[in-house]
């Protein structure tokens, strides 16, 4: 099954964020089981050619990449699909208008993501034209990311939005955004409920990252089945640590 027909079956996801530009790194990663990777282009130094590096790496690997954009802006995604990427994980998505937009630059059509048979994802021009355009139809993953006391608000147009593969809650964007003292205090919560309920209503997969591992059973129940949980920065850390304490 593709990452875009285990999300749409529910099936739990465990990934994680690659903060290092190092298409190294996510050799590594990708020896692993995890079920995907997700570039953090939003708040790691990824520029074009890393990203291409990267995606180069995982899909050399089998292993399902995603690319979380800086911004959701047209160049941003089509860049991140041209390398390749399973999908792209959009930040700040405020309004159903905000997600249609996104799904209409992720995927081929009028007015959508424009045509290269020369990229990566096009297999360097040797796949035809309708076979790019139908595997890319069947394949590409579209989250929009949930992190904006507007879009709480408006959550139950966004996940009506056709198009939209999952939502991914910002817990650490919306505790900041909120101005709670932290990702547990209870204005937080309610707002991660409100976007599982949501999800759950509009049949729309939800997603999170977790500061603690031993939260995802919580948030299963409410319905979530995606979670990208830590980052390399994160294992580099705790490995090095033990280590030190071990000594």
């Amino acid at each position: 099954m593709t990452l875009k027909q285990r999300l749409a079956a529910r099936e739990r996801i465990i990934g994680t964020f690659v903060k290092t530009p190092s298409p190294i790194v996510v050799e590594v990663l990708s020896l692993t089981a995890l079920d995907c990777l997700c570039l953090d282009a939003e708040h790691a130094p990824f520029d074009r050619l890393a990203i291409d590096g990267c995606v180069m790496a995982a899909r050399a690997a089998g292993k399902d990449v995603l690319v979380r954009v800086p911004v959701a802006t047209s160049d941003h995604v089509l860049n991140a699909l041209d390398c390749g990427a399973t999908g792209i994980v959009a930040p700040h998505v405020r309004s159903a208008e905000e997600a249609a937009a996104l799904v209409r630059m992720a995927h081929y059509g009028r007015g959508g993501r424009g045509y290269a048979g020369s990229s990566r994802a096009a297999e360097y021009t040797t796949r035809p034209m309708a076979n790019h355009l139908a595997s890319s139809a069947a394949r590409t993953v579209v989250i929009a990311q949930i992190e904006d006391p507007e879009a709480v608000d408006a959550i139950d147009a966004i996940a009506a939005t056709d198009g939209i593969d999952a939502l991914f809650v910002g817990r650490v964007d919306l505790t900041v955004a909120y101005g709670a003292a932290s990702q547990d205090d209870p204005v937080v919560v309610d707002a991660v409920e409100r976007i599982c309920a949501a999800g759950r209503r509009h049949n729309r997969p939800v997603g999170m990252f977790l500061a603690r591992a031993a939260d995802i059973p919580h948030w299963q129940g409410h319905g979530a089945t995606l979670f990208l949980l830590g980052s390399d920065h994160g294992f580099m850390l705790a490995g090095a640590n033990a280590l030190a304490m071990a000594g």
